[in-house]
């Protein structure tokens, strides 16, 4: 009988990004603290990894990142405020979306040098065992989330898995991209990565959507990886790096649902609409006055 794959606990969110491309609104406010409706991005995220079980958030911030932290902290004025005013429904939420004390963890990335960089500085809290890894930017929008269909796989073939979805072929060097063994299947065998290649040079149209599942092992070539595209410490080169070690399986599971990329303004706007039409509060009086915007502006 095989053994079951050791059980994941922990996942990492690289939030030291400079948001750059939504200043002056990231000026003073983390990027990742922009809301989508009327929840940060990254409470979305944080409440797809909780869906999936994961019991312990570490965050990778840096300079000016505080706000995300005091987000995650318990705030016993407001709360207080609230009870006095009777406003329970909302003092509900709060509490159930606090983590439990002792659930995360913060560490800082000094320097942007890279995602690879940013998940080697969480090493020392992870320890050794493996972890998902949640890019911030990346909202998966789905019925089953991403990480729970990440985590059902895992617990069939182990070792390290990445989330794909297709992209158009004159757009795979804007990715990561992994070549499969079957890309029809939705959990399949990776054979190679490459991250940003040249136009015509991909081995596939799968692009790695930012969830992935990690062996501890990870951290030792992130010690030793030389910068990559972009003169950073890129995590694909350090992934393919262990994939040729040939000692640990390596699989894609597909993404089915819809990816909004929220460190771009279009796909902020994007999800925006979406996750609003289909909340239950706002969904038909959204849609309605949607509709009214465009008569008129269409």
């Amino acid at each position: 009988m095989s053994k079951a794959p050791a059980r994941i606990r922990k996942a990492v969110f690289p939030v030291a990004g400079l948001g750059t491309r939504f200043l002056p609104a990231t000026k003073a406010m983390p990027k990742e603290m922009l809301t989508v409706v009327d929840r940060p991005v990254i409470q979305h995220v944080v409440d797809e990894a909780r869906a999936a079980g994961i019991e312990h958030l570490v965050f990778v911030t840096g300079r000016n990142k505080g706000v995300i932290e005091d987000h995650f902290d318990q705030q016993f004025e407001l709360e207080r405020t609230l009870a006095e005013r009777g406003k329970d429904k909302e003092l509900a939420a709060l509490r159930r979306d606090l983590p439990a004390p002792g659930q995360t963890s913060f560490t800082r990335q000094q320097a942007a040098q890279g995602l690879g960089h940013a998940v080697w500085c969480a090493r020392d809290i992870v320890g050794n065992e493996p972890f998902a890894l949640l890019l911030p930017d990346m909202l998966h929008f789905s019925a089953v989330p991403c990480l729970a269909k990440m985590m059902a796989a895992y617990e069939d073939v182990g070792g390290n898995l990445v989330a794909v979805s297709p992209v158009p072929e004159d757009q795979t060097q804007n990715y990561g991209i992994v070549g499969v063994r079957d890309p029809e299947d939705d959990v399949t065998e990776i054979t190679t990565m490459v991250e940003k290649p040249k136009p015509g040079t991909a081995p596939s149209n799968l692009h790695i959507t930012g969830r992935y599942i990690l062996q501890p092992e990870i951290f030792e070539l992130l010690e030793r990886q030389k910068p990559g595209a972009g003169n950073e410490i890129q995590l694909t080169d350090a992934m393919l790096g262990l994939l040729e070690r040939r000692d640990q399986d390596f699989h894609a599971v597909r993404f089915d649902g819809e990816l909004y990329d929220c460190g771009s303004k279009l796909g902020f706007l994007m999800a925006n609409v979406a996750y609003g039409l289909t909340r239950e509060d706002l969904g038909e009086p959204f849609r309605a006055a949607l509709s009214k915007v465009v008569g008129k502006l269409g």
